[in-house]
């Protein structure tokens, strides 16, 4: 049965409008009506706007927020912060990911994030063998999936070694590896798990050029298809000094002279690269995959974002902290903090700052999800409400409210969050979020004990 939105303001796909009617029919939307008259039967909302993609995620790593803190005997980095997730993977099954994931979800669905991309790699049980069904562990991810409402774009992941050139996998690696045969049956059982859910993406993704060989990566980049295809990528500097030792080239200088890098193609990360690689990346039509909060966590570094002319969305990674706005600011933060300036990433004087981070990240995360965005005829209704009542959103109207919330009042002024149609969050709590809380205590719990 359809069923109708009556917005006093709302973010379309052409701009900001008032008094919009969106009507909803299986989960789609099926008209827009713009300056229109309230009617019966409309439920109310303040302040519209599109759901944003989720372009990198672990959920599993969700469970570990907080427990790689503290300082190390050596010098702490990226590679000793690896090794506290390798011992927390040791007792993680199927039921136990699922409630971790689904905590992951009704976070991301809390703080304006209506689909999510799962960078998938934890395949197997915890001495490294295959499951009776190779697609346990995705099927635990669509499991969580279904139980938030959130929307999946699946990437599993393929990995078969240690470092570049094909180098030995380490003990802590044995959960993720697979062959190119297994792989393709793993992703294709994935794929029989994500039949039940609503507009539900397949991808996969090579690891990493640690990760995976040559030869490898293009018989993905052909396995895929036109379906997404993410990598890691130039995350660290050691990874760039390893790469240089092994192939001679930089990172993302390799993948864009070996792979066909193209619109499928998300790279994440990318942090750092040469000027020259950050111009041919942002030509080749790939998106950049950021995560400033991860990135600042793990002492990463900044992509050069005042210099990228391409592509971009954001993506929660390690989930220590999920917070769709908290990416976005932190992400022109960066740039402040480098080149002491401000509103670095608006793109001509006058214009909005968050509108900026906003749109952009809205059509990258779109574009590496392989699903539309945006509030439009034909598109999966995945709506989010602003609280217009909030402090930091009185008085202010268009690209003002943006700037409001992604900069001054974050996760707090979402209000209501609808994905294909269901409203699954109200007054900023997912319904389910009471449930999943406990069920994630308990599977906790029994790993850390």
């Amino acid at each position: 049965m359809p069923q109708t939105l009556f917005a006093t303001t709302a973010l379309l796909s052409d701009g900001w409008h008032s008094a919009v009617r969106i009507t909803v029919d299986g989960g789609r939307i099926t008209a827009i009506d713009t300056d229109a008259v309230t009617a019966p039967g409309d439920e109310p909302v303040a302040i519209a706007l599109p759901g944003l993609g989720n372009l990198h995620s672990h959920a599993f790593q969700r469970g570990m927020a907080g427990l790689a803190e503290r300082r190390g005997a050596s010098d702490d980095s990226f590679w000793t912060w690896r090794e506290v997730m390798y011992r927390f993977l040791e007792r993680m099954g199927p039921d136990d990911l699922a409630a971790i994931a689904a905590l992951a979800y009704i976070e991301m669905l809390e703080t304006g994030f209506t689909r999510v991309g799962e960078f998938h790699y934890l395949h197997h049980d915890p001495h490294g063998n295959a499951y009776a069904d190779p697609a346990a562990m995705s099927a635990a991810i669509a499991q969580a999936a279904a139980q938030t409402g959130i929307a999946l774009t699946l990437l599993p992941v393929f990995y078969a070694h240690g470092g570049f050139g094909g180098a030995a996998p380490n003990a802590g690696q044995r959960r993720f590896l697979t062959d190119l045969d297994r792989f393709a049956r793993l992703r294709s059982a994935a794929g029989d798990a994500l039949a039940p859910l609503p507009d539900a993406v397949l991808g996969l993704a090579p690891h990493s050029l640690r990760a995976a060989t040559p030869d490898q990566i293009g018989a993905l980049a052909t396995m895929a298809g036109t379906a997404p295809i993410h990598i890691h990528i130039a995350e660290q500097t050691r990874e760039v000094d390893d790469c240089l030792a092994w192939s001679g080239a930089r990172p993302v200088e390799w993948l864009l002279d070996h792979a066909p890098v193209d619109a499928r193609w998300c790279l994440v990360h990318a942090t750092h690269m040469t000027p020259a690689e950050t111009d041919r990346l942002a030509r080749s039509g790939a998106t950049a995959g950021l995560c400033p909060i991860t990135e600042a966590n793990l002492g990463d570094g900044l992509f050069p974002a005042r210099d990228y002319r391409g592509a971009w969305g954001i993506g929660s990674d390690s989930n220590v902290l999920i917070d769709a706005s908290e990416e976005l600011r932190l992400y022109e933060y960066g740039q402040r903090l480098v080149y002491r300036g401000r509103n670095l990433l608006a793109p001509a004087p006058g214009t909005s700052t968050g509108a900026a981070l906003f749109g952009q990240s809205l059509r990258g995360g779109a574009a590496a999800l392989g699903a539309p965005a945006g509030i439009a005829v034909g598109h999966s209704a995945d709506l989010i409400s602003l609280d217009a009542g909030h402090p930091c959103l009185i008085g202010r109207s268009g690209d003002a409210l943006l700037d409001g919330w992604i900069f001054a009042a974050g996760r707090g002024a979402i209000d209501c969050v609808w994905r294909h149609g269901v409203k699954l969050v109200s007054q900023g709590r997912h319904h389910a979020r009471d449930a999943i809380v406990r069920q994630y205590r308990a599977v906790l719990t029994g790993m850390l004990e």
